[in-house]
């Protein structure tokens, strides 16, 4: 590996020290530096992303790695997290460890682990990716919605919910967890559809296979009313919709390649997270 794209969240690195650290540590070995360039809304440039790129690192924390993944999708370029945020299921290098880490992908003692990814398709045409997750859900008031899921073709169910989660196994502890979801190995390939406060004694999660296309249908509300709800791509990109609008969900040609250097299983890995270690 030669060329390194470097992605910081300013907001967890505000003095920039991790990432200097970091792009110093690379070029002392001989390799090639880009910092990430951004708006003043702090979003990516895309077109300043550059052609060049043997491996992304991310240091913030599971958000930046979800942004940065969606960015690159498509281009099978590993990914490697630093975290500075909480739990960090994605970036799984700590800061204190930065230096060992960077010596092991020198040494090339590293695995790569491919992470599969949602593509929602709107009745519109519009079309977005998600690692983590696909959410429909009310717009802004509070009060529950009323949608129809099919899946290939047939209904399997009508539901009264505040939304539902269409989560890869990569986001199974992500909102699908806190929202009551089964938690999946992520590098699986599967679908799990998860109601969100649903009016009723007997819904829970379902877990299809990562073949099956899933269409989430805005039903009409109480008394024919026009229901307003919205698709959130991993809690970033949202889009409106309204009664009749319809949500093609699928498993996406593209995957996210994380970089592990860790040989700690995802069992142990879990059960530190959950206790906070």
């Amino acid at each position: 590996m030669e060329h390194f794209f470097i992605v910081t969240n300013d907001g967890k690195d505000a003095d920039g020290q991790v990432t200097a650290r970091v792009k110093k540590l690379l070029e002392k070995a001989g390799k090639t530096c880009v910092l990430c360039r951004k708006d003043e809304n702090k979003q990516i440039i895309r077109e300043s992303v550059p052609e060049k790129i043997d491996c992304a690192v991310v240091i913030g924390g599971d958000g930046s790695l979800i942004e940065v993944a969606r960015l690159l999708q498509g281009r099978n370029i590993p990914v490697l997290g630093i975290n500075m945020g909480t739990l960090g299921y994605l970036t799984e290098v700590e800061v204190n460890h930065i230096d060992e880490a960077i010596e092991q992908i020198l040494r090339g003692e590293y695995g790569l682990e491919d992470r599969m990814m949602l593509e929602g398709i709107l009745s519109d045409g519009r079309k977005d990716v998600s690692l983590n997750d696909i959410v429909v859900s009310r717009k802004t008031e509070i009060r529950i919605i009323h949608f129809r899921i099919y899946v290939n073709g047939e209904l399997l169910n009508t539901y009264e919910a505040d939304g539902v989660i269409i989560s890869t196994p990569t986001g199974s502890t992500a909102y699908n967890l806190s929202a009551g979801g089964p938690i999946v190995e992520p590098t699986a390939s599967m679908i799990v559809i998860t109601p969100i406060c649903p009016h009723a004694l007997n819904t829970s999660s379902i877990v299809l296979s990562a073949e099956d296309e899933i269409v989430v249908e805005i039903a009409e509300g109480r008394h024919e009313a026009v229901e307003e709800a919205m698709v959130a791509f991993d809690g970033a990109d949202t889009m409106p919709l309204v009664t009749g609008d319809t949500v093609t969900i699928r498993k996406a040609g593209a995957s996210t390649r994380l970089m592990r250097l860790s040989r700690i299983s995802f069992l142990e890995m879990l059960r530190r997270k959950m206790k906070g270690n």
